[in-house]
């Protein structure tokens, strides 16, 4: 019998590459939508022909139990959250509501659904197995460079501080109740399904928009900001080898390697054979309230024991993006309203 696996957030970046990858390892895959009309829906046409959908909510606890319960998983992997860190800043609450809240919640839904109680010792065979999509902005002001799984955390954003609580929750229903229960602390990862409002999408779409003469200039903040960038498809894998492993345990996942925002955007421009010096604007206006000056991962335990390896370099990610923006915006279609799988 094939296995079944549970996504919230599978209309997101995540959901959709790690729908379609296990969907390639035979697994029968089910996708937790809010009650209400999600306007991404429409831009998964293709995929949710063969994933099954289910109505719920990380803001209800009853309906998660009503999910779990009605889908009977052997593997729930929680990528739902308010995952933009600037709006954290302006919807604080509600981000600690779904981004670390919703965590909670739904393991109580697999913890009530299993039947589970405290000191129930080691996983069980059988058992609802749990991955909690974690963060590197969990790290924040870093305390050491690069970061590994025993990194002290120090977030800078109310998303940090969410992730952070999801992240230890997690942790806490591992040691109190014997839960297969793992988190994955992912560092940036990108892809050309990467919403437009995050600055490796923002940068593509602008340098498109550019070629095409469809704009005349892109402005960016902290452009000395550093990142550990891979691609998403490559991340996802690692996520399914957690839940596969034998035992449950935390792990970095990223490619060990730094680049600045103004990397960015000149590789960006390079890519479209342009001089990003003619077009980026510094805008003070779109700098954080608490920058995170670095963050870069140490993936090294990932590597040993799961076998992981992102495949994807960077330069290879960022023209990825950019031809599938030029593409894109040579079709006429609106960056906010398509189907990207």
């Amino acid at each position: 019998m094939a296995r079944r696996a549970l996504i919230t957030g599978i209309t997101g970046q995540d959901g959709s590459y790690l729908a379609e990858h296990l969907l390639e390892q035979g697994y029968e895959v089910w996708g937790l939508v809010r009650g209400q009309a999600n306007p991404r829906m429409s831009r998964m046409r293709r995929l949710l022909s063969d994933v099954q959908v289910v109505r719920g909510d990380l803001l209800d606890q009853g309906s998660l139990i009503s999910v779990v319960e009605r889908v009977q998983p052997d593997e729930v992997y929680n990528l739902g959250a308010i995952s933009f860190v600037p709006m954290s800043w302006e919807q604080a609450e509600l981000t600690a509501e779904v981004t670390g809240m919703g965590v909670l919640r739904m393991l109580e839904a697999i913890r009530v659904c299993s039947g589970v109680s405290r000191g129930a010792g080691g996983p069980a065979s059988g058992q609802i197995r749990f991955y909690q999509a974690s963060s590197s902005e969990m790290f924040g002001q870093v305390s050491e460079t690069p970061q590994n799984e025993a990194t002290a955390f120090h977030p800078r954003s109310p998303y940090g501080v969410a992730k952070a609580y999801g992240h230890f929750l997690t942790q806490n229903y591992r040691e109190s109740y014997g839960m297969f229960a793992v988190s994955g602390i992912l560092f940036n990862h990108e892809s050309p399904r990467r919403g437009a409002e995050f600055v490796t999408r923002k940068v593509s779409l602008g340098v498109a928009r550019i070629k095409l003469g469809l704009a005349g200039e892109l402005r960016l903040g902290n452009l000395e900001a550093r990142r550990d960038w891979g691609f998403a498809g490559d991340y996802v894998k690692a996520m399914h080898l957690m839940l596969g492993a034998a035992k449950p345990e935390d792990y970095v996942i990223g490619t060990g390697r730094m680049k600045s925002v103004r990397e960015l955007a000149e590789a960006a421009f390079a890519a479209a054979g342009l001089d990003w010096e003619r077009y980026v604007v510094t805008d003070q206006t779109l700098h954080r309230p608490a920058e995170v000056d670095l963050l870069c991962a140490d993936p090294k335990k990932a590597r040993a024991q799961l076998g992981w390896e992102p495949r994807v370099s960077f330069d290879e990610l960022v023209s990825m993006m950019v031809d599938a923006d030029l593409r894109l915006l040579t079709n006429g279609t609106d960056p906010d309203d398509y189907d990207p799988w």
